[in-house]
């Protein structure tokens, strides 16, 4: 079972917010919604690979520490 999605989330630190599963421009002046499919699907598509990328730091942190092979390169 995957975690619940929040209603709303800024993409990274851009000016693109996901609403509902909607994407909007959000600036000064108000927001736009984003009506151009294939801008939504490369939207969709970043912010896809943006959490892959968390994940993967995540796993990695949670990583026990391991000894660093450099540290014995040459040694003999």
């Amino acid at each position: 079972m995957s975690a619940p999605t929040p209603r709303s989330a800024r993409l990274a630190q851009s000016p693109v917010v996901l609403r509902e599963g909607r994407w909007w421009l959000v600036g000064d002046a108000g927001s736009v919604p984003v009506t151009d499919p294939s801008f939504a699907t490369v939207l969709d598509d970043f912010a896809e690979a943006l959490a892959a990328a968390d994940r993967a730091v995540a796993d990695l942190r949670a990583r026990p520490s391991e000894p660093s092979a450099s540290g014995t390169r040459g040694r003999r």
